[in-house]
């Protein structure tokens, strides 16, 4: 009982941890209304038909910006999102928009052959990444741009929340961004100092990126977004998290399409963070409460701290989706346990595998996220088809 008793306490140092850090994040005021307002070209790979793609792409062309220019990039025309962008153009005829159209196979990484063609058109001296399932407010790149003022600032990320999930595999990815992933980016950025760049929103400059070896550097590598940080870091430049929140749209998702994706994210952190990546089981509290129900004899005291820990959860996970303003029923907050023990199953296979189906290809993901081509025989072979995603 009192092992029982020390686990929950240091669950809810935790969670308050983890709660303190989303808090700090979400109170803390605005830079001031002055700044330069410099010119940034927005980089916006697509790929197929993510939920509400006119309206996510359409809130890029509302901005509250003095000069900004669209670059949608895509692989191929046939790529039904080529369709969506022409509406899009055709709409704001008036926006600086740019369509490009190129295939790419400069690296195994299938989101930077995508940027690499819009790169080389980008005309300004800023550069924003941002994925085709983020929807932004009017005063987004008002807001983080006023970073850029400081000439020791390399990169500046955002913390994403989950939003419109319509069904329960939607739902399960927006809880995990609103809790798992948010709280993991506040933690580590103001405790660890270890920035950690999702890269939804990232804006750079030119010259910066450049200095790391510009897309092509990072062309073989799963995780892009994280070598970027870490190597504008390396540069001696500050990497910042801005408190602008932007919205993940996930409206429609298979459970499978949830349990593929953690599966892909899980063998990315394994690779990047080795012996790290084993705190993540032990910070899943109510995966290792479950565990401890099955292993330990039924009792008042192992089912009462499951209930406990789970009950802790749901109300931790409330309160940072209402930090977040994330707008999600209360209700579907009784689904955080049953996720994060779906969570805690999917841990263990980057440790059994390290291939990953990424848009139609597959690859080993080796060190530091770094990928190779899967053999078409032998042993590679055999291990993905027993453990494929």
């Amino acid at each position: 009982m009192w092992v029982l008793t020390v686990m929950l306490v240091v669950v809810i140092a935790l969670y308050l941890l983890e709660a303190l850090a989303i808090r700090s994040y979400t109170t803390s005021p605005k830079p001031d209304s002055g700044g330069s307002f410099p010119a940034i070209s927005i980089l916006k790979p697509l790929k197929g038909l993510e939920d509400c793609l006119f309206d996510n792409l359409e809130s890029f062309c509302n901005l509250d910006y003095p000069v900004y220019e669209v670059i949608f990039t895509l692989q191929d025309q046939n790529d039904p999102a080529y369709k969506v962008v022409r509406k899009i153009k055709d709409k704001y005829r008036c926006k600086d928009i740019s369509i490009v159209v190129e295939h790419c196979d400069a690296g195994l990484n299938p989101k930077v052959n995508n940027l690499i063609p819009a790169y080389k058109m980008a005309k300004h001296g800023l550069i924003l990444i941002s994925d085709s399932n983020v929807r932004v407010e009017k005063d987004y790149l008002t807001d983080i741009s006023r970073h850029m003022d400081d000439p020791s600032v390399g990169l500046v990320s955002n913390i994403i929340r989950g939003v419109s999930g319509r069904s329960l595999g939607a739902v399960m990815e927006n809880l995990h961004l609103n809790s798992f992933v948010a709280s993991s980016v506040c933690v580590l950025d103001k405790y660890l100092d270890m920035p950690c760049v999702v890269g939804k929103s990232m804006l750079m400059t030119k010259e910066d990126l450049e200095a790391i070896g510009g897309f092509t550097g990072v062309k073989d590598f799963l995780a892009e977004d994280y070598i970027i940080g870490q190597r504008i870091h390396a540069l001696g430049k500050k990497v910042v998290l801005s408190n602008h929140l932007i919205n993940n749209v996930n409206e429609y998702w298979g459970v499978g399409r949830f349990i593929n994706r953690h599966t892909r994210w899980g063998k990315l952190r394994w690779q990047i963070g080795g012996a790290k990546y084993l705190s993540e089981l032990f910070t899943n509290a109510v995966f290792m409460a479950f565990i401890l129900l099955l292993i330990m004899p039924v009792s008042t005291a192992s089912v009462s701290f499951m209930a406990a820990v789970s009950l802790l959860k749901v109300a931790h996970d409330m309160y940072i989706g209402s930090r977040l303003r994330a707008g999600m029923s209360p209700l579907l907050y009784l689904l955080s346990p049953v996720k994060d023990i779906i969570i805690g199953f999917i841990w263990f296979v980057p440790i059994f595998s390290s291939t990953v189906n990424w848009r139609g290809n597959r690859y080993v993901i080796g060190k530091g996220s770094a990928l190779s081509p899967l053999p078409d025989n032998g042993l590679w072979l055999l291990i993905y088809r027993l453990l494929r995603d």
